[in-house]
């Protein structure tokens, strides 16, 4: 039997989604035999696979970067989930969108903000270049579903990824949509 290649990602959020995965508890030691993890922010791995069965995006697309990411993952991938709020709707990320140019935001925390030395960090490569505005997953790339929550619970987790590694359409509605 061959392994289904999963990988999680983690974009523009705060990595809730990825400790509601980690919730899965034995699901995650049931599914062991059957996926081979190739890509997580849990492990050192730098460059996205090729030939991943099913992905779970979470966080928004917030600076330049994240746009080249989203689009390599879906070219690598047969499947992609927009995986939580942030990824779905931009979420607390995107509550900069009504400040205006990210220049705001790098003001207000740099200068503003700071207490000693208070400059914007200038030299290349220590700030990735902010976005004119922060998206959700699918104005990037095309997704194939959406797994709300923020972060989603554990149980309608393990709901999406038991149909996804079935080969079954996972179809969320009435209650897998409450309590998240």
């Amino acid at each position: 039997m061959d392994l289904i290649r999963v990988a999680t990602v983690w974009l523009s959020g705060c990595s809730g989604c990825h400790m509601s995965f980690l919730d899965l508890d034995e699901f995650l030691i049931d599914i062991a035999d059957k996926i081979e993890l190739v890509f997580s922010p849990v492990m050192d791995i730098k460059e996205f696979p090729e030939n991943v069965d099913v992905v779970l995006v979470e966080g928004a697309v917030g600076y330049d970067e994240q746009i080249h990411f989203a689009q390599t993952i879906r070219k690598n991938s047969k499947v992609v989930v927009s995986f939580g709020d942030c990824a779905m709707t931009g979420n607390v990320p995107a509550m900069r969108n009504p400040l205006g140019n990210p220049n705001v935001v790098l003001t207000r925390s740099y200068i503003d903000n700071a207490d000693e030395n208070n400059q914007i960090p200038s030299a290349e490569g220590i700030l990735p270049v902010l976005l004119e505005r922060v998206r959700p997953l699918h104005e990037v790339i095309n997704v194939d579903y959406f797994l709300p929550g923020c972060p989603p619970p554990a149980d309608r987790i393990k709901l999406v990824v038991s149909k996804l590694l079935a080969g079954e359409k996972p179809v969320l509605e009435g209650d897998d949509l409450k309590n998240g």
